[in-house]
């Protein structure tokens, strides 16, 4: 049994969660043989907590390396697309975190924290275009794109998707939001980073389950997936308004730049059917991991992140010291719900068992590249929507823009 062995790209926060993941995979041999980071420092210390061998000096010294079989892309959003060609082109199988991709003003000149007030039409295009291109390179390379959504791995969706199968109703309606007190990642305030705000990187996860959902539905019931036919949406900055302004903001996040920190999603599917998608940045009390699915015989709800099997209470933010309690909380005194295992029940283990067993057996993950494009093309035709106040149907989008080459110089 030959093992499989990944490189890392990147040591920070979700790094140390794909770490944890991995050393859970069961029944298939793998190795995180190597990281790379920015930072040395940081690689060299990421891998002495884990007791990784390698610490490469450079991204391309990883892909030079004929041990490796897997790249796994835990970098900023704005890497992911030459990241991800480049590994394609070595021959290495992508693990990639959400988004897949997005747009980050390409051939914008002027000043970086106005990139999120180009035009949302040159955001689609610029978009796609990176999206299909991370497909059509790891296509001609032969390699498989793993699209790290965890959402579709977590066992309250896999339960649901259980009940589904076995009720055989239809789906009406689909619901669902990750929405939390504002990410606490410097890039995540500007778009030329980030490529987007909590429309894509909270909105990312739920939309990314809704359209996993309807694929589900249409491959059980007639044998093809469901596809999204249009989007409505809206986006705001909350924490901008002279209400937010005007009192005290100690507990959200208010440092952004040009992202927006609240969206809405109308989805309709080509059956008719719809989804409700939420993500913002202005909910206290921890993340919020939600999903409601209403069909023609049963309602099913899930909640990823919440749970009361371990219930905990202090008089004071300091009694638990150091000791995690669950995401995005933003204090331990009072009644909280420490999570035993949040991880596991947002699928990270699951997801990494399934990308371990499709390079090893030659398949394709449940999560792939084709999902990840789809959930670009979603969000971006969102900002658009919101941007010109109407309905965008996918399809005729694409149409108007097929034969358009599109400019690469912008200016506001």
């Amino acid at each position: 049994m030959k093992k499989i062995k990944i490189g890392l790209v990147g040591a920070g926060f979700v790094s140390h969660i794909h770490m944890d993941a991995y050393n859970q995979v069961i029944g298939i041999p793998i190795e995180v043989l190597g990281v790379f980071s920015r930072t040395k420092e940081k690689a060299e210390c990421f891998a002495k907590q884990y007791g990784i061998v390698r610490v490469y000096d450079d991204y391309q010294q990883m892909l030079n390396d004929k041990d490796i079989d897997i790249v796994d892309i835990c970098a900023p959003n704005i890497h992911h697309r030459q990241l991800c060609i480049d590994a394609a082109k070595a021959g290495k199988h992508i693990v990639c975190e959400k988004p897949l991709t997005g747009a980050f003003g390409e051939g914008f000149k002027g000043n970086v924290d106005q990139t999120g007030h180009i035009p949302k039409l040159h955001m689609y295009k610029e978009a796609m275009d990176n999206a299909n291109a991370i497909l059509a390179e790891a296509k001609r390379n032969n390699v498989k794109i793993c699209y790290a959504e965890d959402f579709i791995y977590a066992p309250p969706v896999a339960k649901a998707k259980r009940l589904l199968k076995q009720s055989e109703g239809a789906i009406l309606e689909i619901r669902s939001e990750e929405s939390h007190s504002g990410s606490h990642a410097a890039y995540s305030r500007h778009w030329n980073l980030a490529g987007g705000g909590s429309l894509l990187r909270l909105g990312s996860h739920p939309l990314g389950l809704v359209i996993h959902l309807k694929h589900f539905e249409g491959n059980l019931r007639q044998g093809k997936p469901i596809h999204v036919k249009s989007v409505v949406a809206d986006v705001g900055n909350l924490t901008r308004t002279e209400t937010f302004k005007n009192l005290s903001a100690r507990w959200i996040v208010d440092e952004w730049k040009d992202v927006e920190d609240w969206a809405t999603v109308i989805i309709t599917f080509e059956d008719g059917t719809k989804a409700l998608v939420k993500s913002n940045d202005t909910t206290l009390g921890g993340v919020v991991n939600t999903l409601d699915v209403y069909t023609t015989n049963c309602v099913i709800k899930c909640n990823m992140a919440s749970n009361d099997s371990v219930k905990a209470y202090a008089p004071a933010n300091e009694i638990f010291g150091n000791e995690y309690i669950s995401e995005k909380i933003e204090t331990k005194a009072g009644w909280t719900f420490p999570s035993p295992d949040e991880d596991w029940m947002r699928g990270y283990p699951q997801e990494m068992q399934d990308f371990a067993e499709a390079v090893y057996y030659d398949r394709e993950p449940i999560s792939n590249g084709e999902l990840g494009r789809q959930v670009v093309q979603v969000i971006y035709a969102a900002y658009l929507s919101a941007e010109q106040g109407r309905r965008i149907d996918l399809e005729e989008l694409d149409a108007s823009i097929n034969d358009s080459k599109g400019s690469k110089k912008i200016n506001i």
